[in-house]
């Protein structure tokens, strides 16, 4: 999983699950991994499907429709410590990582295969969120390979 630090994000803070996923999505925009359209996707694959995965993470990638706007795969980390909801109401469903993702062609689905066999221990995501340099995180996440 090759991640840049200019695609990590420390210490943020959102109020909705909308605003955190834009962010994510701008990352990947300002990185040039796709057009500003894929955000724009992200927010919609949430409303069909929500992207909230448990364990504290939520992984905002785009529709099957926005593969068009991607240009080149990518990952960006966003850490939340104070949480961001992404149930209805006051539900458990809080992520303090997120990773915004695009791939092109199937690559995405190795990406989120990484992701999601790392944060299956909950004691990562811990590490993750508590994280103080962007180093850190792409430390962490490189024991993935």
């Amino acid at each position: 999983m090759e991640l840049q630090p200019e695609m990590i994000l420390l210490d943020q803070e959102y109020a909705t699950k909308e605003e955190a996923i834009r962010a994510s999505g701008q990352l990947l925009v300002e990185a040039g991994c796709v057009e500003p359209e894929y955000v724009d996707a992200m927010i919609e694959r949430n409303k069909l499907v929500s992207v909230y995965m448990g364990n504290f993470i939520a992984i905002p990638h785009g529709t099957d429709e926005a593969k068009r706007y991607v240009k080149k795969s990518g990952i960006s980390v966003i850490q939340v410590p104070t949480g961001v909801h992404f149930g209805k109401d006051d539900t458990e469903d809080v992520a303090m990582v997120l990773f915004g993702i695009a791939g092109i062609g199937d690559e995405h689905l190795d990406i989120l295969q990484k992701i999601a066999i790392f944060c299956s221990d909950v004691e990562n995501v811990v590490k993750l969120a508590d994280a103080k340099t962007k180093e850190e995180i792409i430390g962490y996440l490189q024991e993935v390979e």
